[in-house]
């Protein structure tokens, strides 16, 4: 059973990133939005208070094993499959937000506020001496020397738009200065022998404040700003849930909701006709070979390279990659830091051709998500990392 929560913060929160923090005068930025891992332990943990599941017991070394939650070193059925930015209207409706694919540009002409947005689309590099790994690279062409907008987000309309391949109304992009605010809080340390301030440990973290409907009466204020989780593989579910995020253990109110989702069918039908198609991110990819997504073998000719996963085979062509990222987390049941991992990140695109898939397939491989066939980091797994979409070319 495959259903979704939308999150509700009470409060401010606390989602501090991978960086060293606690040294007097130190400044701890907050990770908007956070990783799935973080939502991913806050269901899984409310969810199994309600079913009565001794922490102790899952935690320990003995034969505790739960069909649903497994215990601490093996997971069961549960797992996250997606987790978006959403907001929720006065009527209850809720739109999921993504952010800028890597394949897209978006600036802003001088003189207007109309916003211009561009698809990079792949091109051979023969003409070109680069060090680029693929046979194509992702070009902008464009008739002007522009730096692109940042901080910007596609409503549901306009994701769908940009998997099909068609062009994006400039009215489906939003700012992220309507969706949450940050703020710097003071912090004192705290000495644990005398139970008293520490001298000398200031620190300053960063609040998000995520925009709710009460916050203004302008119809940028018109939203409930949250998160929207997708779980299967737990039933019954309760229609609320009261979570804890991050580290501060933060108040949020989970509600059971529906949210609309492209017409796969026909997407996957058009990319098999074309037997070509783009693969999106759609939250960190923890790859073995780095920003390599999973399934990629070896180099053929012409710096082409065979993808096969699952029963989809193609050739990846082309890459669209930002900067790699890094998680971790902290283990309460081992009560010590999880590895950290390289990721690459949201939005990274990847482009397909040569396709020998059914729609039918594709559809597997979509609900499987980009990890081999064999168990292998199911912890990772069930957090909701290396999920993806298929898009048309």
């Amino acid at each position: 059973m495959i259903t979704c929560y939308f999150i509700q913060p009470h409060d401010v929160l606390f989602l501090r990133g991978n960086k060293l923090f606690g040294d007097a005068g130190s400044y701890g930025d907050s990770l908007m939005p956070p990783n799935p891992s973080v939502m991913a332990g806050a269901i899984r943990s409310a969810l199994m208070v309600h079913k009565g599941i001794d922490f102790a017991e899952f935690a320990g070394n003995g034969d505790f094993m739960d069909a649903e939650f497994g215990n601490a070193t093996r997971p069961g059925s549960f797992r996250l499959n997606a987790f978006h930015l959403a907001r929720r209207d006065r009527n209850g409706k809720v739109d999921i937000l993504y952010p800028l694919p890597a394949d897209l540009s978006v600036i802003r002409p001088k003189d207007t506020e109309q916003y211009k947005i561009s698809r990079l689309k792949p091109e051979s590099s023969n003409s070109l001496l680069t060090s680029a790994a693929t046979a194509q690279l992702a070009v902008l062409s464009s008739g002007t020397r522009d730096k692109p907008e940042t901080g910007l987000w596609l409503n549901a309309q306009g994701w769908q738009a940009h998997l099909r391949g068609e062009e994006i109304e400039p009215g489906c992009l939003i700012c992220s200065d309507e969706l949450w605010k940050k703020q710097p809080r003071i912090g004192i340390g705290l000495d644990a022998d005398r139970r008293s301030a520490a001298d000398g440990r200031l620190f300053t973290t960063e609040a998000v404040s995520l925009a709710k409907r009460e916050h203004g009466i302008s119809d940028k204020n018109s939203h409930d700003v949250g998160f929207l989780a997708q779980i299967e593989g737990v039933e019954p579910l309760r229609e609320d849930l009261t979570l804890r995020l991050g580290g501060d253990g933060r108040a949020a109110q989970a509600s059971l909701v529906s949210a609309s989702e492209p017409d796969w069918q026909q997407i996957n039908e058009q990319i098999c006709k074309d037997e070509r198609c783009r693969i999106i991110l759609t939250t960190p990819g923890i790859f073995t070979g780095g920003w390599w997504p999973t399934g990629i073998s070896d180099e053929t000719e012409d710096k082409r390279f065979q993808f096969e996963l699952g029963d989809v085979r193609a050739t990846l062509v082309c890459a669209a990659v930002p900067r790699n990222g890094v998680i971790s987390g902290w283990d309460l049941a081992a009560k010590r830091p999880k590895p950290a991992q390289r990721v690459a990140p949201v939005g990274s695109v990847y482009w397909l051709q040569d396709l020998q898939a059914t729609p039918e397939q594709l559809c597997k491989l979509a609900d499987r998500g980009l990890w081999p066939d064999t168990a292998h980091n199911d912890s990772r797994r069930i957090e909701g990392y290396n999920r993806f979409v298929f898009a048309n070319f």
